[in-house]
Parts: C-alpha cells; structure tokens; sequence
C-alpha cells in the first residue's frame, strides 16, 4: 500500500469517529502545549540571565576592599577603604591584564534647575568603560587631562539623565553635585537591571581623581573601595586571578596565616553558575510537562486499542482481498501518528498563545524558539509511533478467518 492511500484511508477513518480523534488529540495538545509553555518560561530566564551576564562586562575580576581589624574591631569586606590607586597602577603592569578602573562609589544629590535626583556618584578611570562593555549614548569618555587636573566633569547614566533632564541632551549642560558645578560630557547607553535587581543606569561617573580630592573629602586620601580589572581574554582570567592576589598581598604586606585585607572575585564563575542554574530550571520544567505527553501517548494507544477492536472484521476482510500484514500495520501506526501529529500542531498554537498571553498580562519574558517547537513536534512523533505501534502490531497479526466471524 503506498503512502498517499495510506494518508486517504487513515484520514477517512480519523473523520468517521470525529469525537474519539478529538479527545483522543486532546491529551497530545495539553502535553504540546504545556512543553512548549515551560521550554519559553525556561527560555526566557535564560536569556534574562544572559542578558544580565552581559551588561556586568567581559573577562572582569572585581578586587574588592576587605575586612581588616581596626581599633579592636573586625570591620567587614567592603566597609573600610584598602586599596590605593597605586595598587591599579601596579595591576595595570601585570601581564594579560587589558584594562584597570579603580572606582569608589558614594550616594550624593545630582541637581539640575529645579529637578533634583538621588543617585549614586562612582569616582572612577576612563577603563571602565571598556571593562563595563558599556557604550556611550552621546558625548565623550574622561580625557587623560581630566584624570590628571581633577576636573570637574560627569557622565550620567540614562535614569539620572531621565529625571533631571527628561527626554533633552543632557551633554553640555552643568549639573550640582554636593552643591559643586559638574560639565555632563557624557551620556550612556541603557544597561537595565544587576543580579541583585538594583538599576544599573542609576548612576553617575566622575573622574576618580576628581572624587577623591574635591567630592568625597580628604579622609580617604587616594584609597578605593573597588579595581575593575579586563583580562585579554576568558582563558586568562584563572592567571591574572592569581598574579593579582600575590601581587597584592606582597604590597600590602601580607604575612603567611593573616587574612587579607582584600578579596579578588571571579565574576564569570559566578555568572556561569546562574547561567547552569537557569539551564537546569528549563530541563527539569520540560520533563515535567513532558510527563503530560506520556498521559497523551497513553491515551492514543487506548484508543487505538479500542478501534483496532472495532474494527476487526475490516481488518480481516482486507486480508482476505491481498492485503498483507505489513500494509496493515503500516495503517494503524499512521493513524495514530497523524492523531498524535495533528494535536501536536493545536498544542503548539496553544503553547504559543498562551505565552504571549502570559507575556502581556504578567510583563514576563517566556521566549518560544524555533528549537522548542522543532523538539515538541518530534517528541509528539516519537510518542505516537511508540504508543500506536503495540495497537497497529496487534491489528497486523489478526487471522483473517477470525477477524470475518468477529462479531
């Protein structure tokens, strides 16, 4: 029997019991359907992950001021200022290191006319930037000259701007900043969210000079809380890791047992740790809605069962006439692929409905790709040939003579 009479009789069969394919298509849409829900729930979060990932910068190490005792008293990793400028020079030396942005952030009131905005001011280098892989909207980066004179300059991230400025170019203008004059020579493009939720475009950068010796006040001196560093590339990272915490601890006089009173954070283990996260959550939500196609396929081979039953005397009858048993297990296995294939197709557009729905109402990301769908149709394939075989293999080893006298 050749395919397109296949496909003729198998969709004839399919139309005279119209009630029994649909529920029988109904457990292959809600599985489909639910796949394809939880792989775009998945989906989403992975790309939200990444998109985070991104926005923190390339190949970045943070070496951060740590917790040192002072007065008796064990201040915590961050609190107190250990780090020096020197420090970034000397980092800057090190090999495989690409870039170097000492920072130190402190929370000030911008204003502009009458709008006035609390925001957090980071002193930092031109690298950062670079580090950050944070463009520029409009304006300029800080200039050699600015670091060296300390002048009074600022680049204001696109909420800040937003708030004092609303939709005008805020570049050229002058902006207060701890009630000084600040020339806005920058404007940087939108960077969305952190890890921790916080708005990363709430923000203001100045030269880290300018920080230390005008804004921030002379008890500090030349310390920072934060040095940014950009290895040459992601194989690098372990290396400079290294380089940068014996360096340190050589400078800063570390002896062998003391805690140091810095701490060198690998971003890109930590950002590769959320990504696996998200990349196990969207497995395990697909295997779980995968449970509802195995209930599906279930069903298909009852259902099959029952028509094969039915339908035994047909069965026979086409035996009598030539048919050979391959023919007729080539038949039953087709029609419960088409079922399995036509419910397949409603659960997709089910799926996808239902994620756009979901998107609109509750400002989520679920993301449907083309690789969900492919893998849904194939499992739905897959599920029916499996739960339809057993039926069309019982169909195809009926005697003919018993299948004519079945009553």
């Amino acid at each position: 029997m050749i395919y397109s009479e296949l496909l003729r009789e198998s969709w004839r069969a399919m139309r005279t019991n119209r009630m029994r394919t649909a529920l029988t298509m109904l457990g292959m849409l809600i599985g489909v359907a639910a796949v394809v829900a939880m792989l775009a729930v998945g989906n989403g979060a992975r790309a939200s992950v990444n998109a985070v990932i991104s926005s923190l910068g390339s190949n970045m190490l943070m070496v951060i001021s740590g917790a040192r005792t002072s007065g008796g008293l064990h201040v915590s990793s961050g609190s107190t200022p250990t780090l020096h400028l020197t420090d970034a020079d000397a980092i800057r030396g090190l090999p495989g290191v690409a870039a170097v942005a000492p920072s130190s952030p402190q929370a000030a009131q911008v204003v502009y006319g009458a709008n006035n905005w609390s925001t957090s001011v980071l002193g930092t280098s031109p690298d950062y930037l670079q580090i950050r892989d944070w463009p520029l909207a409009r304006g300029s980066n800080f200039s050699p000259s600015d670091m060296r004179g300390a002048a009074r300059v600022a680049i204001l991230g696109q909420t800040v701007a937003q708030n004092l400025f609303g939709g005008a170019d805020p570049v050229g203008h002058t902006i207060r900043i701890a009630r000084s004059p600040y020339q806005v020579i920058g404007l940087l493009a939108a960077k969305g969210q952190s890890f921790g939720g916080q708005d990363q475009d709430d923000t203001v950068l100045i030269p880290i000079t300018t920080a230390q010796r005008k804004l921030f006040g002379a008890q500090f001196g030349d310390t920072v809380r934060v040095i940014m560093v950009q290895a040459q590339g992601p194989e690098l990272l372990a290396p400079v890791q290294d380089e940068v915490d014996a360096l340190l601890t050589q400078r800063h006089h570390i002896a062998a047992g003391q805690d140091p009173d810095f701490n060198v954070r690998n971003l890109t283990e930590f950002a590769n740790a959320a990504a696996s996260t998200t990349r196990t959550m969207s497995l395990l939500l697909g295997l779980i809605a995968s449970i509802s196609l195995i209930v599906g396929g279930i069903g298909i081979m009852n259902i099959m069962l029952v028509s094969v039953t039915e339908r035994t005397r047909e069965v026979g009858l086409r035996m009598a006439v030539g048919a050979r048993p391959a023919d007729i297990l080539q038949q039953f296995l087709m029609e419960a692929v088409l079922v399995s294939f036509a419910g397949c197709l409603a659960g997709l557009l089910l799926g996808i409905a239902s994620v756009l729905v979901v998107n609109r109402l509750f400002t989520m990301h679920g993301l449907v790709t083309a690789g969900s769908v492919l893998i849904a149709v194939l499992v739905s394939v897959t599920v029916g040939t499996f739960f339809g075989f057993y039926p069309a293999r019982k169909a195809s080893r009926l005697e003919p003579i018993e299948a004519l006298r079945y009553q």
